[in-house]
């Protein structure tokens, strides 16, 4: 359906501007991946505010090296070995990720960065690994150079948006850091059956249906939250009742008084 709508138009007119809330929807549900893999990149970092910076300078960067792949596609996709590099990166983030150590604390997985500085690359190259897949799904469907930069101008700026987003949703949902990582993998894959053999890529409808099955799993449920009083193991479980805390209180009173017995008195 999306290849017939960018057949409308051959220039950028109002049937280009009239694709934009297509493009929007798209990038949106095919970004959902990686601005979850760039959250939890960015999850790396210690304060919010670094984890801001990161995003945005990050990508900033991507943004300019997806206009440099867009700009060379023709040249860089006769080369698979692109392809395979992107899709040996982008396995490589989810056997990191689900063999790592987890945070409890902060439900990370994954490596912890110092400074902003040692994030910005890691997000910038994740951002560039996913996009040998939607720039190749793009030409596939499009050879109009202005559809696709612009496509892939929303697409950044979607992505900062939804890894804003999917940084706090982290935090509240128990599974969704393994979803994004299980369709993360799905796009490995994908770039290696397309080196492989291209007639076997499966079709967009098919990766928006499995990327939507996925996070509703991993949306399905919410981290249960610390409890305040929990019992201590001196009550083996058990909730005291207000004579005990009473009787207990009592017992404390008649320990702090002086224990040691007064001494006789000595007679000449």
């Amino acid at each position: 359906m999306l290849d017939r709508l960018l057949d409308i138009s051959t220039n950028f007119g109002v049937d280009t501007l009239l694709l934009l809330p297509v493009l929007i929807a798209l990038e949106a549900v095919l970004s959902a991946d990686n601005a979850i893999a760039l959250a939890a990149i960015a999850q790396g970092l210690e304060s919010e505010a670094m984890q801001r910076r990161a995003l945005n300078y990050g990508l900033l960067i991507a943004f300019i090296l997806r206009v440099a792949l867009i700009l060379t596609a023709g040249w860089v996709l006769q080369f698979w070995q692109f392809e395979v590099m992107g899709a040996a990166y982008l396995l490589w983030l989810v056997f990191k990720h689900f063999t790592s150590d987890s945070d409890e604390a902060a439900h990370h997985h994954g490596p912890r960065f110092a400074t902003v500085l040692q994030a910005i690359p890691v997000i910038a190259f994740t951002d560039l690994a996913f996009s040998l897949d939607s720039v190749t799904t793009a030409l596939a469907l499009s050879k109009d150079v202005v559809v696709i930069l612009l496509g892939g101008t929303i697409g950044i700026i979607t992505l900062r948006f939804m890894a804003g987003l999917f940084i706090r949703w982290l935090e509240e949902f128990e599974h969704l850091e393994d979803a994004g990582f299980i369709t993360v993998a799905f796009v490995g894959i994908r770039l290696l059956v397309r080196v492989i053999d291209p007639t076997l890529v499966p079709p967009e409808w098919a990766m928006v249906l499995v990327i939507a099955l996925v996070f509703a799993w991993g949306f399905s449920k919410r981290v249960e939250a610390p409890t305040l009083d929990e019992p201590s193991p001196a009550t083996n479980g058990k909730v005291p009742t207000i004579a005990e805390l009473e009787s207990r209180g009592g017992d404390r009173v008649a320990d702090s008084e002086d224990p040691t017995p007064a001494l006789p008195l000595q007679s000449d």
